[in-house]
């Protein structure tokens, strides 16, 4: 599955994509699915972009959650690979760049994996996890 998310980060390089969820973690189960997320204004660029690299594309939404008092928008893409695997990109807004996000599981920094990050681990470490102590 990391292998099938760095495909298609890298059909979204220029958008700095970032792996998140199970497949950065290390912890994929039954059902898990490949979530990428990424910032930029213009969602439906995104998805012609994936649709153009074969991902088979199952549906698009807008989802709003408010979190500490603030309403977010975000645009999900929800995908399936050749292979079967469900992929779920989430594209927010530029002015959401670069801020910190807590995992709702594990409640550290969600931090992920960009292209570069993903190619380096592939090479070394293909099944690394990234668990909090």
């Amino acid at each position: 599955m990391r292998q099938e998310a760095l495909q298609i980060m890298t059909t979204l390089k220029q958008y700095d994509p970032v792996l998140i969820g199970s497949v950065w973690r290390g912890t994929i189960r039954r059902g898990s699915d490949i979530d990428i997320a990424l910032c930029h204004n213009a969602p439906d660029h995104i998805v012609k972009l994936l649709v153009e690299s074969s991902l088979g594309i199952v549906r698009t939404e807008w989802t709003n959650v408010t979190k500490h008092g603030k309403a977010l928008a975000a645009f999900h893409i929800h995908g399936e690979t050749a292979d079967g695997n469900k992929v779920e990109i989430t594209v927010r807004g530029v002015d959401e760049a670069g801020k910190q996000r807590k995992c709702e599981i594990f409640g550290d920094p969600m931090t992920g994996l960009n292209v570069k990050e993903l190619e380096k681990l592939l090479a070394e470490n293909a099944t690394a996890q990234f668990i909090p102590e």
